[in-house]
Parts: C-alpha cells; sequence; structure tokens
C-alpha cells in the first residue's frame, strides 16, 4: 500500500473510475490496496474495524452465532462504523472501500505474532460469516462464481432420483425437506469437513451437498487463503518495520484499546486511604486485587507491579499525597526504611502524576496493555491473572474468592478459548451476583468504575432470555465503545511516555 497527505478530493474523482473494484460488498481480499491514503485515514480507518472486530468478539461468546440478538446487534455496530451491511446497498462504494483498506491495515498489524495472527482470524472469520449468511441466494450465487467457487446445482431428476440418499446421509433433512431444498455437487476435496462429519451423500467422488452447508466450504477456502496470507505477511514484516511512519501505529494497532480515557481523574481526592482494603475485595478486577493483597502480604511490589498498581489507584482517585502516604506506610513495614523510600520511591510516584521529569501525566494501564505487555516472572505480580496465571493456580484463586464450580468452568472455559477480557467480565458478574453487565470491559478502572455504580444502585442490570427461554448473555459493547470512545491517543502517548516512567520504576 502507498500512502500519503493527498486531498480527498482527487479520491472523489477517480471514486468512478475505481467502482469495479468492489462489484460485492463481500470479499476473500485477495488483492491488496494501491491508493494512496492519509495518515490520517490510515489510523481512522483501522481504529474503526478494531472496533468492529471486539465486538465480533464479545457477541461470538454472549450469544449464538446466527441467532436474531446476535446478527442485529452486529448490524447495528456495521452501520454505526460504516462497513458494508446490506448486500443489496445500491452505493456503498466507500463502505466497501473502508472494507478493504481496513483489512489489509489490520492483517499488517496483527500479523506480528502467532496469538495475534489466531485471534485476527477467529474474527474475521466470524465476521465473514455473518455476511455471507445474509447474503440472498443470486448473491450469494454471484459471490461464488466472482470467487472461482461456483459449484453445479444438480437438476430436479437427478435430486428425486437420489432423494432416499440425501435424507438419509443429510442429517435434519426429511424427503419433503430434501424436495424443497438446492443441492450443490462438490468436489470431495472441497467438502472434506462435511465428509469426516457425515454430513453430506457422497457418490463418484462427489459430495452433494445442501445449499445451507455450503457456507462451511466457503469459510474453509477463506480461511486456508487468510491464514497463508498472514503467513507471507509476517515475512515482509522486516520492509514496514523500516517506516518510521507506519511502524508505530502498526504496534500500537495491536495493544490498542478503544475506551473512554481514564487519565482524567473525576473523583480525586473521594477516596480515603482505609477504604482500599475494602474496596480491592468489592470493586477491583482480579489484576488489582492479585497487587494489592501481594503488596499487603510483602509490603513491597516490584516495578512492573508499581506501575500497574499505582496508576490504578491514581485513576480511580489517590491524590498525590495520598499515593505517597499509602506506598510509604507499607514500604516501611517491609525492609525499606523511610530515608530510603524519600530518596527513590518517592521521586518515581511523583514522576507518574507528572509532578517531575517531563511533568507528563500518566494514564493508567488498559487491559489490552495489561495482556499484551511486559509478561510477569518469577516474583512479580503483575499481568492479567486470566492470561498469565496457570490455570489450576487461577482455578485455586477463584475457589478462594468463594467463587461457585460452575463459575470457575466458565471463567476456565473463556481462559481456553483466550477470552481473556470476557473472562475477566465473568468474573465481574460473578462476584456482583448478576447475569447481564450491559458493558463490554476493556480496562480496569473501568470495572472499578462500573462496580461501584452497581454498588451504589447507580446502574440496573437486566437479565436476557432467548426466545427458547435460555438466558443468554448479553454483551453489549456499544455501549463501552460508544462512551467518549477514542483510540485514545492518549494510549498512544502513554507507550512513549512510559519509556520514560520505567526508568524510575528499575528500583526492585
Amino acid at each position: 500500500m502507498e500512502f500519503s497527505s493527498r486531498a480527498r478530493q482527487k479520491h472523489a474523482r477517480l471514486a468512478g473510475d475505481r467502482r469495479e473494484q468492489y462489484p460485492h460488498s463481500l470479499q476473500f481480499y485477495l488483492e491488496p490496496p494501491t491508493e494512496s491514503i492519509s495518515l490520517v485515514e490510515f489510523e481512522s480507518f483501522a481504529v474503526d474495524r478494531l472496533k468492529l472486530l471486539k465486538v465480533v468478539e464479545n457477541l461470538g461468546v454472549s450469544y449464538v452465532r446466527g441467532t436474531e440478538v446476535y446478527k442485529s446487534k452486529l448490524e447495528a455496530e456495521l452501520r454505526r462504523l460504516k462497513f458494508p451491511y446490506r448486500a443489496l446497498a445500491e452505493d456503498d462504494y466507500e463502505a466497501r472501500r473502508k472494507d478493504h483498506i481496513s483489512h489489509f491495515i489490520l492483517r499488517l498489524a496483527y500479523c506480528q505474532s502467532e496469538d495475534l495472527r489466531r485471534w485476527f482470524l477467529q474474527q474475521e472469520m466470524d465476521l465473514f460469516r455473518y455476511r455471507f449468511n445474509e447474503l440472498t441466494g443470486g448473491l450469494m450465487q454471484d459471490f461464488l462464481e466472482h470467487v472461482n467457487l461456483s459449484f453445479e446445482a444438480i437438476s430436479e431428476d437427478l435430486k428425486n432420483e437420489l432423494a432416499n440418499e440425501l435424507s438419509v446421509s443429510t442429517p435434519g433433512f426429511s424427503l419433503p425437506k430434501v424436495k424443497e431444498q438446492m443441492f450443490y455437487k462438490v468436489g470431495l476435496a472441497d467438502a472434506v469437513d462435511l465428509f469426516r462429519a457425515r454430513r453430506v451423500f457422497i457418490k463418484d467422488g462427489f459430495a452433494y451437498v445442501p445449499f445451507k452447508e455450503i457456507d462451511v466450504i466457503v469459510l474453509n477456502n477463506y480461511r486456508t487463503k487468510l491464514s497463508k496470507a498472514l503467513a507471507l505477511t509476517a515475512r515482509s514484516l522486516p520492509s514496514i518495520q523500516s517506516d518510521e511512519r507506519l511502524q508505530p501505529l502498526l504496534n500500537h494497532l495491536s495493544h490498542s484499546y478503544v475506551g473512554p480515557d481514564y487519565s482524567i481523574q473525576k473523583n480525586t481526592g473521594k477516596i480515603s486511604l482505609d477504604q482500599i482494603d475494602a474496596l480491592s475485595v468489592k470493586s477491583f478486577p482480579l489484576c488489582m486485587r492479585q497487587l494489592h493483597r501481594a503488596l499487603r502480604d510483602s509490603h513491597h511490589l516490584r516495578h512492573g507491579g508499581r506501575m500497574q498498581y499505582g496508576l490504578f489507584l491514581k485513576g480511580i482517585g489517590l491524590t498525590l499525597e495520598q499515593a505517597l502516604e499509602f506506598w510509604k506506610k507499607e514500604f516501611i513495614r517491609g525492609k525499606v526504611d523511610a530515608d530510603k523510600f524519600d530518596k527513590g520511591y518517592a521521586y518515581s510516584i511523583r514522576h507518574s502524576y507528572g509532578k517531575e521529569g517531563k511533568r507528563t501525566d500518566y494514564t493508567p494501564y488498559s487491559c489490552m496493555k495489561i495482556i499484551m505487555s511486559n509478561p510477569p516472572s518469577q516474583g512479580d505480580y503483575h499481568g492479567c491473572p486470566f492470561r498469565h496465571s496457570d490455570p489450576e493456580l487461577l482455578k485455586q484463586k477463584l475457589q478462594s474468592y468463594k467463587i461457585p464450580p460452575s463459575g470457575i468452568t466458565q471463567v476456565l472455559e473463556l481462559v481456553k478459548g483466550m477470552h481473556y477480557q470476557l473472562a475477566c467480565q465473568k468474573y465481574f458478574e460473578l462476584t456482583h451476583d448478576v447475569d447481564d453487565i450491559g458493558f463490554s470491559l476493556n480496562h480496569p478502572n473501568q470495572y472499578f468504575t462500573e462496580s461501584q455504580k452497581l454498588l451504589s444502585g447507580g446502574r440496573e442490570l437486566k437479565k436476557e432470555f432467548s426466545n427458547s427461554g435460555n438466558f443468554q448473555q448479553k454483551n453489549n459493547s456499544q455501549e463501552s465503545i460508544n462512551s467518549s470512545s477514542t483510540l485514545t491517543s492518549a494510549d498512544a502517548k502513554a507507550d512513549t511516555e512510559l519509556e520514560g516512567l520505567e526508568a524510575y520504576f528499575t528500583e526492585d
């Protein structure tokens, strides 16, 4: 891709010439964009797609894919972020262009490690599945032809001849249903997953696939292409990393936080030091509860823990004077005397409040920063317990906090699926005895704020039931993302700011 600061007017003039690039609202993203875009548009497109994929992840865990509530919420987010959402839209060139370019930007950002590639691939697959299944029969056939997956629909005569075999070999298909459904003749190599699952009729090296199962074949094809493309993109990273404009943006996107800015302290001075022990049990996320407990037990935290916990306490409202008193009282109960604290540690605390050094007001860590940066080593207590703890130790910790066995199982399943923020969200529900928290959790200070709202009666939570009467978790990601949501340039700023701050926290 080429990038420049050329005016958007040029794109408008050329738009008519490029509309043939996007004949469908859906694509396999086989050809990278070649036009020039500004760095502002580069970042804007990438952030919007990242917000969309976060919603896709949350909805995929909170609802059954394909249900009406899942589809309505995802369509609402597509519309809000101006991505293609209606296959029959007469003029959605700008949405298709944004969809195309933003996919390739995030492909660059998320090809940098195996974990990032796996996450990106899963969310893009879920997004593609939703879009493909929303196509009408005619548009679906057009798309299959466009991506060279044009399968032959069998004739009515052949379907009637094979009706009994199709009914017996295709789960859920009675004879009347076989006669209503269109079947495709597909090469066995393309339908191997359906064949293994015994979901299709096989004859003479071909699988006879019902229309409703064709998405399995298309999705497998897309997964193969995207997985290969991510691997190839990773190999070309050295050439991208040499670009001083792009590399900081790409690194930040893979760790970015897209929620409210918690560097703005709204409760400064409203929390007393005497309240912290009780608040740590009632309203701290597990990562901060773990740090607080370790500090009380050992009267010391290493620099990673002090940075993570100190900025969190600042974010919930501790003043500089309170922070100095809090840390000093605790440290002098251990092996640090008052003189050593005043000479070494006090400076770093004043620095984090913007009173020393560059006079920068530092930002509390987001969930993504905690999960993706600076993993803890032996003797450390920082990081995300859902990401960095051994599952058995995590289980023991949850048991000690009186989490019911069924809840622990749910949390561990989310951890196993690498849904660490959703595991923390489930922890919130279990510790607050609610079924529906009504927000998407992205920040430890958000956890604290929402907990305090709930405990003080400022938030009303409801239960939601599916049509079948079974409880479905509701995960209204829009609320969190909409409320003063920006790519916090504050978070981007924090990455560079903390380079200076870390130097003051390196003393153990």
